[in-house]
């Protein structure tokens, strides 16, 4: 998801259940690190665009899972009725990145192009394989290219573009 301002949220996770009777809620982090939403004090909860905030009271990881506590939410049933709904954080929020690393949804949107100045498209996603990133690009057909540096030789936030050492027939049956 490519959102342009500042101010704008920024989804890092959703709730997939509720867990035990407390109020707790279990969360697929949407992060790097499972734990990277407890630094977040105050969590956006809401899905369509429309959020409502909540103060993160506890949290920890349980295997591939975050649970949280949220203010307000005492009761299984109120942890039932935020079920499937993503939490986000103000972008602005964000750490800043390393140099040489990019936040996911930083690159959605940015235009891709080979050494030899084909443009392949744009930036739809990236697919976290384990081994590697891969960034999935849209353009006259999908092309699925891994985000190394054998592969990636520029990031250009500021031109919004990556030039990438692929072949325009690679990938090709």
């Amino acid at each position: 998801m490519r959102l342009d301002s500042e101010d704008a949220l920024v989804v890092m996770g959703r709730i997939s259940a509720p867990y035990a009777i407390r109020g707790w809620v279990k969360i697929q982090a949407q992060t790097e690190y499972i734990d990277s939403l407890l630094g977040y004090p105050v969590w956006h909860v809401g899905r369509n665009g429309q959020w409502r905030q909540f103060r993160l009271v506890e949290g920890k990881v349980h295997g591939q899972y975050l649970l949280a506590h949220l203010q307000g939410m005492d009761d299984r049933d109120a942890a039932e009725a935020v079920m499937g709904m993503e939490i986000a954080v103000p972008r602005k929020d964000r750490p800043d990145a390393e140099d040489g690393e990019y936040y996911w949804d930083d690159l959605v949107g940015l235009e891709v192009v080979n050494t030899e100045g084909v443009v392949f498209g744009k930036v739809s996603g990236l697919l976290g394989t384990g081994a590697h990133d891969v960034l999935q690009v849209e353009g006259e057909r999908e092309r699925l290219i891994p985000f190394v540096d054998a592969y990636v030789r520029e990031v250009d936030m500021a031109a919004r573009r990556i030039v990438v050492d692929w072949g325009q027939d690679w990938g090709l049956d």
